[in-house]
């Protein structure tokens, strides 16, 4: 079958690989030179099952107007005449008690999980390198109230069979040795030691080549238009080089998704949240960062590429934007200089951001549609990286006729037909 991939990111490149694997001639289209060079070019790095949750949560709409009045805090909402914002906003806040979230949760954990286990196998598989590392993920706390207050997630960890440690002060020095210079600065900390962290950029450079060897071709530079229907399927895809046609085709353009769907009566409710991130040179290897911590009170995650910090963090609700703000900067060097001082040359620091393509209730966005021959893998959040590898293997599985591995019924987009949406 001849599939099309609209979308170079790392939710298209794993999906054309897999597609590629099962068989199909695969071609993905993008408007960047190359693949992974928006979403997917600099975020956290990390590859967090246990962290897997949706922002929509019980007590989230008090805590968003604490967020929104911190000088370094994670949340920001730049208001804009937009329907599209408040609709998703009003949807996301009726996400937030604890049913939704049990519900949501439950969806997106034995996707995240599932994730992880494909890329261990792709690595396996291809010896793909992205400065990757399987040494857990540390969420410390600086307050009491903070380390006292993660009995519910313990709970949901418990009940899905993750791993998790909880530490004292020495315990978090004992897996992260550079805390030791500022032991006083935190009280605990939550450790998953299955997650694993690595370049995402990297990675899906890499994958892409390795699809290439497989028959993917990828035609870069080319601007999707519109999509092309005929009665009940899609019958081809107007861009910038000409029209393209193919069996059938995905939409995996994350935060774009919406856009190109809409003209066809197809609303995905999914909305650009922007995340901000600054990679910096390592300073000091002894005073850096063995992985990711996740600095709880600014939500934060600090995080070892090789031989570059990653600091990623901010959810900043502001449309399609990709301005830079030096607030936003000025809260991850906060938090990076404040743990590991000596760790990370800052003044050598390259600043970021990207638009996370969020679902009102968390999970994505993952299965046909009512066109036929229309297939979505999109609204991965900030799990896009998480989620990439099992995400692609479900829907070339469903796109193969096969049924996968994990029951991805509850991802489709008809979740959305009740009142929750």
């Amino acid at each position: 079958m001849k599939v099309l991939v609209l979308g170079g990111g790392v939710i298209g490149v794993t999906t054309a690989y897999y597609l590629a694997s099962a068989g199909h001639e695969v071609t993905v289209v993008d408007r960047q030179a190359a693949t992974a060079l928006e979403t997917s070019f600099a975020n956290a790095g990390e590859v967090s099952p246990g962290y897997s949750s949706p922002w929509a949560g019980p007590g989230v709409p008090v805590k968003a107007v604490k967020w929104l009045l911190m000088k370094h805090g994670p949340l920001v909402i730049r208001p804009k005449l937009d329907p599209a914002m408040w609709v998703w906003l009003a949807k996301m806040l009726r996400n937030c008690t604890s049913a939704r979230y049990a519900i949501n949760k439950s969806r997106m954990i034995p996707l995240a999980e599932y994730s992880r286990n494909c890329l261990r196998a792709l690595r396996a598989e291809t010896a793909i390198q992205y400065d990757e590392r399987d040494r857990g993920t540390l969420q410390l706390f600086r307050k009491q109230a903070q380390l006292d207050g993660t009995a519910g997630d313990i709970a949901v960890l418990k009940q899905y069979g993750v791993p998790y440690e909880v530490f004292d002060r020495d315990g978090c020095v004992g897996a992260e040795p550079a805390l030791a210079a500022v032991k006083h600065k935190f009280v605990g900390g939550l450790r998953l030691p299955q997650d694993e962290t690595g370049d995402c950029h990297m990675f899906t450079q890499a994958l892409a080549a390795h699809a290439a060897k497989r028959g993917v071709q990828f035609r870069l530079e080319t601007t999707i238009d519109h999509l092309i229907t005929d009665a009940s399927r899609i019958s081809g895809v107007a861009t910038s080089a000409g029209v393209f046609q193919a069996d059938a085709y995905v939409v995996a353009l994350g935060s774009w998704s919406p856009r190109l769907l809409r003209p066809l009566g197809i609303s995905v409710p999914v909305y650009p949240v922007k995340g901000y991130s600054i990679t910096v040179p390592i300073a000091d290897p002894g005073a850096a960062p063995v992985s990711t911590v996740m600095d709880e009170s600014y939500k934060v995650a600090v995080t070892r590429l090789g031989d570059r910090i990653r600091v990623g963090g901010t959810a900043e609700v502001s449309g399609y934007s990709n301005k830079l703000h030096p607030a936003r900067q000025a809260t991850l060097d906060h938090s990076l200089t404040d743990l590991f001082p000596r760790g990370g040359r800052l003044a050598d620091a390259t600043f970021w951001s990207g638009l996370r393509p969020m679902t009102p209730d968390g999970p994505p966005v993952i299965g046909t549609t009512r066109y036929a021959n229309l297939h979505l893998n999109t609204g991965h959040g900030t799990l896009g990286w998480t989620m990439a590898c099992g995400s692609g293997r479900v829907l070339a599985d469903l796109l193969s006729g096969r049924k996968p591995d994990i029951d991805a019924a509850e991802l489709a987009l008809a979740r959305y037909e009740n009142r929750f949406g």
